[in-house]
């Protein structure tokens, strides 16, 4: 059922849904959720099974704010707190220690939890909403089928998961993919994730540099090496490997689409072209659309040329390539 986010009896509607165990689409400005309330594991568990994903796979909680965040949290490190202070509300979530017995299963069972508060106005309303219900925050991972595009629209929800799921639209999400992620559980932030933010602005916020993930992060929502990927086969490639590629197809019928920065030169007929954006927020805002009207179009090839080697493409880069990887 597809409400209008923006109405306040509709909001309403869907409160009332999730204090009850039920499911809800809501929107955020990376991308659509599949929200769940977050202290009930039965109603955390219609997720897994929703999205056929690993239940040791944790879930994001999204939460109203940072008072908020410490009905999940044992403690709130000095930069988490900082990190909080400069992007909460926004696209980052904060990996911290995980309070005993809360949120046991959108933790993936670990001792650690990811805790965001997002800035779209749709999704602030029904967590109010919601917790003037007693619901103290929702676990809520993409809207899609596990490991497939995360939707950045209310009708891809409904494509995934059908009309019955209670759905609020608040629009086509700004930023298009999803948050930052940093594990502040060991001593020193580690980016387990990139996002639109770009490292250097997290590490001016944070005080200090990030370290990369290893073999001790905890496990955290799309860092499996496959991940996001089309129905289609996607291939990453540098602009000369692509142009070259084309070239040597000759005229035989390809159901190929191209994602390029640059126009294709010796494409063959019928090949579907799409114009990657020069700046790497309109990339980031477009890129789970694109690929998601490319498989509606009926390709069977997605050729993509790799993006810029800038640390502003950073997001754009990590989901083109578990999408690759798939």
């Amino acid at each position: 059922m597809l409400l209008d986010g923006f109405d306040a009896g509709a909001v309403e509607r869907a409160a009332e849904c999730l204090a009850a165990g039920e499911l809800v689409g809501m929107p955020t400005e990376t991308v659509y959720g599949l929200a769940a309330r977050a202290d009930d594991d039965a109603a955390v568990a219609k997720i897994f099974h929703a999205k056929g994903r690993p239940a040791n796979h944790p879930l994001i909680v999204h939460v109203t704010d940072a008072d908020q965040a410490r009905a999940f949290a044992a403690e709130v490190p000095a930069v988490a707190r900082r990190l909080m202070d400069a992007f909460w509300p926004g696209p980052m979530t904060l990996i911290l220690p995980r309070a005993e017995g809360a949120a046991t299963a959108a933790a993936g069972g670990q001792a650690s939890i990811g805790l965001r508060c997002p800035s779209h106005p749709v999704a602030q309303a029904l967590l109010a909403a919601a917790a003037r219900r007693g619901v103290p925050g929702v676990a809520a991972p993409s809207a899609n089928r596990f490991g497939r595009v995360s939707p950045t629209q209310a009708a891809h929800v409904v494509a995934e998961f059908g009309e019955a799921l209670t759905v609020l639209d608040g629009g086509a999400c700004e930023l298009g993919i999803e948050s930052s992620i940093v594990d502040c559980t060991r001593g020193h932030p580690v980016l387990l994730r990139p996002g639109v933010i770009s490292r250097a602005r997290i590490e001016e916020a944070a005080g200090e540099p990030l370290r990369d993930a290893d073999a001790d992060a905890p496990r955290a929502p799309g860092t499996l090496a496959a991940h996001y990927a089309p129905n289609a086969t996607l291939r990453l490639m540098p602009q000369q490997m692509l142009t070259a590629a084309l070239q040597m197809l000759g005229k035989q019928p390809l159901k190929l689409a191209v994602y390029s920065r640059t126009v294709p030169l010796g494409a063959p007929d019928g090949v579907r072209h799409r114009r990657m954006p020069l700046r790497p927020d309109q990339a980031a805002h477009e890129l789970f659309s694109v690929l998601r009207e490319l498989d509606d179009e009926g390709a069977q090839l997605i050729w993509v040329e790799e993006p810029p080697v800038d640390p502003e493409w950073d997001g754009v880069r990590d989901r083109l390539r578990r999408a690759a990887a798939a």
